[in-house]
């Protein structure tokens, strides 16, 4: 079941009221949800709440509080996803996979070989946060994950602290996945690198290098762009236990 958002402020004496009118429509409208339904909140502090409904009006729904207790639908460490920006279809799928996997921002980039222009993508973050939105709700994180503006690639990492960037990169790897509980620092955020369809170029790749960024395989498989950024989150979430 999916949960929804609200502020703690929306609750009172054991009753979240929802007014909000996006939220209220999608609740009535698209979900037709009735007196005495089951639905699930959770609040900026992220605390989770199972209601029972009692009430639904075309300005208001009100649930009584059943159970309420700190969500544990996220990670213990920041992650953040530097990601080449992919084509319509692929990109969607991306957003959708690493806010799944528990990424925290997504900063789309553009790269030498991206197949797309930062011309013809740069007004669709707004579609791709809501994915990200969407997503967040389905899979009951504890928090949003946010899409950020998309920027060079350069210019993007000229911003972050270069000591706790991980690259999957698919030539001139210098460590695999299981030593990554060993080139991961996990008491600071986490950068994961991936590239476009085309992959990284040599100019790109002699720029890590210069940095000292991590350069990571995955392995002896090829894998399409989305399908990499999702098996490569998994192995790092599931080695940083």
């Amino acid at each position: 079941m999916p949960h929804f958002f609200i502020q703690s402020d929306n609750i009172k004496d054991s009753i979240i009221e929802v007014s909000d009118k996006e939220l209220l429509k999608h609740l009535v409208l698209s979900l037709r949800v009735r007196i005495g339904e089951k639905l699930k909140f959770i609040d900026e502090n992220e605390i989770q709440y199972e209601t029972v409904v009692k009430n639904v009006s075309n300005i208001l729904l009100e649930a009584r509080v059943l159970d309420f207790y700190p969500s544990k639908r996220k990670l213990p460490y920041p992650l953040h996803l530097i990601q080449c920006v992919l084509k319509q279809d692929a990109q969607s799928l991306l957003i959708s996979n690493a806010v799944q996997c528990g990424v925290d921002v997504i900063y789309p980039v553009i790269s030498d070989n991206c197949a797309v222009s930062y011309k013809n993508v740069c007004s669709k973050v707004q579609r791709w946060q809501k994915i990200a939105d969407e997503t967040s709700k389905q899979c009951e994180r504890a928090n949003f994950a946010r899409v950020n503006e998309v920027l060079d690639i350069k210019e993007m990492l000229g911003q972050i602290n270069g000591q706790n960037v991980i690259v999957f990169a698919e030539k001139y790897a210098e460590f695999d996945m299981d030593e990554a509980d060993k080139i991961i620092d996990k008491t600071c955020s986490i950068y994961v690198l991936t590239g476009p369809e085309g992959g990284f170029s040599d100019r790109e790749f002699k720029y890590f290098k210069e940095k000292k960024y991590k350069l990571v395989s995955l392995g002896d498989l090829i894998f399409k762009a989305p399908n990499a950024v999702t098996a490569g989150i998994s192995n790092i979430v599931t080695r940083l236990k």
